[in-house]
């Protein structure tokens, strides 16, 4: 009789919920759910909205991030707080427009202490070089990176060209005037607000120019129409200037002349009868 009445206890209480362990766990399981989400609805509400100081904490982290990357890349060089060292100079009051123009344009960071600077793939990519620009331009008060106006007067930017910049540049920018093209560069990769920053910089042997911002841009516009125009003389060969183009004539019209000159000489002795000398 025990046993009857224990089963049908039983029965009652899978029949209407009341001692089943698995809706139990079935039950607590919606509860953590319930407390979970309940958790995070008051985590979102208290968390700050896209305010001015969220701007200012990412301006933050943007620092963050380039003291690391300086520290990771730069210091070993420049010391910990730009103070220069043995193996590189002083970054104190550079500002970011040198920053900027080095790390854009591969200069830096070198592959070893006392290695040329020379244009190559820039090492950072562009959140990186931000980063970068921001921390170095904390150790002083450099100048800023220059903004370009793409409207300059291209004919007055010929004038300033000609007279502060060819004679080293090239009349078409190509470079190699001066060094073999290793101290006064090739012109043709360099962007609008890299050669405004250059002016600025003066890096290597190039002097500082205090250009107006319409003289700047002048420059800048005028160098763009160089890049884009077509030459009127045929193969520029380069655009590196009548010496170039001086050698290429004369190899190639020399060549010209010895094959010529081969021709005519073998057609000249075919029909001749043999030397009847012994």
């Amino acid at each position: 009789m025990k046993l009857v009445h224990a089963w049908h206890g039983n029965a009652r209480q899978r029949r209407d919920g009341t001692g089943s362990p698995r809706r139990a766990r079935g039950a607590s399981g919606w509860l953590a759910v319930a407390g979970a989400a309940a958790g995070l609805l008051f985590v979102a509400a208290a968390s700050p909205g896209p305010t001015s100081t969220g701007q200012a904490v990412s301006g933050g982290a943007v620092r963050d991030d380039g003291a690391a990357l300086y520290l990771q890349n730069c210091a070993s060089c420049h010391g910990p707080q730009g103070q220069g060292g043995s193996g590189g100079p002083s970054l104190i009051d550079v500002g970011a427009a040198a920053a900027d123009f080095f790390l854009s344009t591969g200069r830096m960071p070198l592959g070893a202490p006392n290695q040329p600077a020379v244009r190559q793939q820039p090492k950072f990519d562009a959140a990186q070089i931000q980063a970068l620009v921001a921390h170095v331009a904390s150790f002083g008060q450099g100048p800023p990176i220059p903004q370009v106006n793409g409207n300059g007067d291209v004919h007055r930017g010929l004038e300033l060209y000609t007279a502060n910049c060819a004679a080293c540049h090239a009349a078409t920018g190509a470079g190699n005037a001066v060094g073999g093209g290793f101290v006064a560069v090739g012109l043709g990769q360099a962007t609008n607000r890299q050669i405004a920053e250059a002016m600025l910089v003066a890096p290597g042997v190039m002097p500082a120019f205090q250009f107006s911002d319409a003289d700047r841009d002048a420059i800048i516009a005028y160098l763009g129409y160089l890049r884009s125009s077509s030459s009127p003389g045929g193969l520029p060969i380069g655009g590196v200037g009548p010496v170039a183009e001086g050698f290429v004539s004369v190899v190639l019209g020399l060549t010209a002349l010895v094959l010529i000159a081969r021709f005519v000489g073998r057609r000249s002795h075919a029909g001749e009868p043999d030397d009847p000398s012994p």
